[in-house]
């Protein structure tokens, strides 16, 4: 008997249920690991989210023993046709949670009923299931910090263990699937980048705890240093399960601010995963009814300005340009160019989400739509669109070297400490071709809370 053991978000050896289940029910046919390449996702994701995931799945065939087989085209057709080619009996995954991923699944695990092949679903990428956790009237949480206390008490299970001396099945991959993935990961490995794969992820982690872990709530909000775990593009990929992070944090949560601190940013991506699934229109629509009458702006010029890095703003156009540059944005960062987007040009917030999920190699869809809402005050905060990010003072609090600006926005290099924040205050601040800034930020604030006094 063979089992499909089909990948998407679960790239890693260890602490894998999925792969378990297929190891125990595989039997002598072995278990056949594949990952689809989808043109309709790959085309659209930028450059760097290509790459990296090109580089992951590289250093993933390696640690499944270079059985992985790559596939290209619709998981719909190429799933079923591959487990009829190889006489599988049944195939195997982690179960997803996006209304994407359901839909897809659903449509797959149809083909493959109408082929005698069962479809087994193992695990989630969440240490808490969606779903699970609900309030006292059995509702699904609306407010976080209600959520994580819920979700704390409802725990998770331990670390699954590898499972040893597998017998691998396989298949001839597609050319061009494996053309695709190898160019991605050659261009992934040219760049200065986060290191990809299991065991880079394995050894970030336990540097951070190490290093960083007890402070880390000193340190998560300065873009200027290298202090946070940098977790979030691996957790992406499902290179590491949150629950193997939990294991190692949650005995020192309640002795240290930095480990309960870490645990509550995983909090929140389960949180938002499960705002998603009770509410899944809430992913490209506003999640509360408060600003439906909002009047929002579309200025070309401002939008492109704030692609690039070009607003006159140091602190936003060093976020923007690290996003282009890495595919990552510090978290600090994210917000105050969120702020600027919805705040200040008055942009609807999927515009801006849109171009982050192009562009981050951590863009998990559910984290990254509620995170924006969160900030232009149409999501699960109570009360937040009072809450306008001044990118000056966001920048001299959080980065107050100027290092991190400086890093990102050469063009401010000759400016010394603080003073990259503010080029117009300085002689020779627009020296070496900063441009000036697209907007006074004190008169936007106060159009943004004029809008939002209209809608009331």
């Amino acid at each position: 008997m063979t089992a499909l053991l089909w990948l998407r978000r679960d790239l890693r050896r260890a602490d894998h249920p999925a792969l378990r289940a297929a190891v125990d029910e595989a039997g002598e046919g072995g278990v056949l690991p594949v990952f689809v390449l989808d043109p309709g996702l790959w085309d659209a994701a930028g450059d760097a989210r290509r790459e990296w995931l090109g580089a992951t799945l590289a250093a993933t065939a390696a640690r499944f023993d270079d059985a992985l087989v790559l596939r290209l085209g619709d998981p719909v057709e190429q799933i079923p046709a591959l487990a009829q080619e190889v006489g599988a009996d049944a195939v195997h995954v982690t179960a997803e949670t996006t209304p994407f991923g359901r839909r897809r699944d659903a449509a797959v695990a149809r083909r493959l009923a109408e082929a005698g092949i069962a479809w087994r679903e193992t695990g989630t990428p969440y240490a808490v299931p969606p779903g699970s956790v609900r309030n006292g009237s059995g509702k699904p949480y609306r407010v976080f910090t209600p959520f994580r206390s819920a979700w704390w008490r409802h725990g998770w299970e331990e670390p699954h263990p590898s499972p040893r001396g597998v017998t691998w099945a396989s298949a001839d991959p597609h050319q061009e699937a494996v053309r695709r993935v190898e160019e991605a990961a050659t261009a992934y490995a040219g760049r200065d980048r986060l290191p990809a794969g299991e065991e880079a992820a394995r050894r970030r982690w336990r540097a951070f705890v190490a290093d960083h872990l007890l402070d880390y709530d000193e340190g998560r909000d300065r873009p200027d240093l290298d202090v946070t775990s940098r977790m979030s593009p691996y957790l992406k990929l499902g290179v590491v399960h949150p629950r193997t992070l939990l294991h190692d944090v949650a005995p020192l949560v309640h002795e240290h601010d930095g480990a309960r601190d870490l645990a509550s940013e995983l909090a929140w991506r389960e949180f938002y995963a499960d705002v998603v699934h009770h509410h899944p229109r809430s992913l490209w629509s506003d999640l509360t009814d408060g600003l439906r009458a909002m009047r929002y702006d579309e200025p070309v010029e401002d939008i492109e300005a704030w692609r690039q890095g070009r607003t006159g703003f140091p602190i936003v156009d060093a976020g923007m340009r690290q996003l282009l540059a890495e595919g990552w944005m510090h978290n600090r960062v994210r917000m105050i160019t969120a702020s600027f987007l919805t705040k200040d040009l008055h942009v609807w917030w999927p515009t801006g989400a849109r171009h982050f999920l192009d562009h981050l190699i951590d863009g998990d869809v559910a984290s990254n739509n509620h995170g924006w809402q969160w900030v232009a005050g149409t999501g699960t905060d109570a009360a937040p669109y009072f809450r306008v990010f001044n990118p000056i003072t966001q920048g001299r609090r959080f980065d107050p070297s100027g290092a991190y600006v400086r890093r990102w926005v050469p063009e401010l290099r000759h400016l010394d400490g603080p003073a990259a924040h503010a080029p117009w205050e300085a002689d020779d601040g627009y020296a070496h071709g900063y441009p000036e800034p697209i907007l006074d930020h004190a008169v936007e604030r106060r159009e943004a809370l004029a809008r939002y006094e209209a809608t009331r």
